[in-house]
């Protein structure tokens, strides 16, 4: 199943989107928000919670590793190389956070897969210029935008809608630049989430 959302980063906000309002509960959004959770639900509860977490953080590991294999690509040239690092380390902090509240939760985090798994999967070696990079990265943050994005209604404690907008903000920063660098236009209004 998760080979699946490797292969096809819009899947995130279609998946997340089905999922969410059925999975997460009171504790996990405190958890996420970096507040212990005295309760955090039933057993059942949690290892739903456990589940989607999990979802999410091997998509953080999708991107982590995208960025690895385009800073090793050799076709990164300062100070794109620079960005795409920064990025990386922004997509550790959202895997960190999201470790946390798994094993908060008393849950197993979804382990990495090897470098060699994720390049197979994004076609790496289809990656022959800068731009080509460049778009790879484009597409993973619009995905993890939207994705993020579109799992906001579907709360009803805004503590988790807070967060996943939060992260939302990250990615759509990370789109805007990868973008400019591209040189593409500007988007139209209301071109996330939609």
């Amino acid at each position: 199943m998760l080979n699946k959302f490797l292969e096809q980063p819009t899947s995130r906000r279609s998946f997340l989107r089905g999922t969410t309002t059925a999975m997460l509960t009171t504790g996990a959004v405190m958890l996420l928000a970096g507040r212990d959770a005295s309760a955090a639900g039933s057993k059942e509860d949690s290892a739903n919670d456990v589940g989607i977490l999990n979802v999410a953080l091997a998509l953080e590991h999708q991107g982590i590793n995208a960025y690895t294999l385009g800073a090793k690509s050799g076709l990164l040239q300062k100070p794109v190389l620079d960005i795409a690092l920064k990025f990386q380390d922004d997509h550790k902090i959202h895997r960190d956070l999201l470790i946390g509240a798994i094993v908060k939760l008393g849950g197993k985090a979804v382990e990495e897969k090897t470098l060699d798994t994720y390049a197979k999967a994004l076609k790496a070696n289809q990656l022959k210029s800068q731009e080509d990079v460049l778009k790879l990265a484009l597409s993973l943050e619009l995905g993890a935008t939207n994705a993020y994005l579109g799992v906001i209604p579907s709360f009803k404690d805004h503590a988790f809608a807070q967060v996943a907008a939060r992260l939302a903000a990250d990615e759509v920063v990370h789109w805007a630049v990868l973008n400019n660098a591209l040189g593409m236009p500007l988007p139209k209004a209301m071109s996330f989430g939609a």
